[in-house]
């Protein structure tokens, strides 16, 4: 039995149970819900949901959405069941892979899809096999990902994810290549003035417009504590990018 603790997010909105040791959900989930430009009524999924951080808080931003979610750990898909019913949120879990594109295509169609895949490709990978799934590819690299997301949508739907900044340009190709386009990058850096580590990306299926790149987001002021943007996010449940 996998020993949990329960954390607040979104200043409390949220309360989620996850494990005590391996991944944990944190900022990356936040902000990839803050970033996914969704309205009230329409249909969502989310590839690799882990214990439901992302869905959680999108739901909790956007009311009356259809709540989908992918996981192929038991355990955690389990978590992710728990925790939405803790929340009032009803969401339809399932176990599967992000190899399976018949399972997206069966579940969809959506408006919008989200993920923060496995990025790593190579070098030492952390301890525990959930955590391990969590930050490095396996057989399943992130063209499959991209081209899950895709599966699922519905003409002009739109694709997010989350990824470290040495990622983006395999992130572009990726979504490129399964059929989405007209890409939004929001580089997300520690601080004002410093390089950015993560970037969110979002794209729609079915567009051909050109890439844009939004001003940085600064996360952290100089004395460590987080910007007023990222705050609004983060307690106050604020989006982030244009609709």
């Amino acid at each position: 039995m996998i020993e949990t603790t329960e954390d607040l997010m979104l200043g409390g909105r949220i309360r989620l149970r996850q494990p005590r040791d391996g991944f944990r959900a944190g900022l990356d989930a936040v902000l990839l819900a803050a970033f996914v430009p969704a309205r009230p009524g329409e249909r969502m999924i989310e590839a690799g949901c882990g214990t439901g951080a992302a869905f959680l808080c999108l739901a909790a931003r956007v009311p009356d959405l259809d709540v989908a979610a992918v996981e192929r750990e038991a355990s955690m898909a389990a978590l992710a069941r728990e925790n939405a019913a803790v929340n009032g949120v009803a969401a339809r879990v399932e176990e599967g892979d992000v190899a399976d594109v018949a399972l997206a295509r069966s579940l969809g169609p959506f408006h919008h899809a989200l993920a923060n895949p496995p990025f790593w490709p190579g070098g030492t990978p952390p301890p525990g096999a959930i955590r391990r799934a969590a930050t490095h590819e396996s057989e399943v690299g992130l063209g499959a990902w991209a081209v899950f997301l895709a599966a699922g949508l519905r003409s002009g739907g739109t694709a997010s994810m989350i990824l470290p900044a040495a990622r983006f340009d395999v992130g572009v190709a990726a979504l490129r290549g399964a059929g989405l386009g007209a890409t939004l990058l929001l580089p997300l850096a520690p601080r004002e003035g410093m390089e950015a580590k993560r970037v969110l990306m979002r794209a729609r299926k079915g567009a051909n417009g050109s890439a844009r790149i939004l001003p940085p987001l600064a996360l952290h002021l100089p004395d460590g504590t987080f910007t007023m943007a990222v705050e609004q996010v983060l307690r106050g449940a604020a989006s982030l990018g244009p609709a």
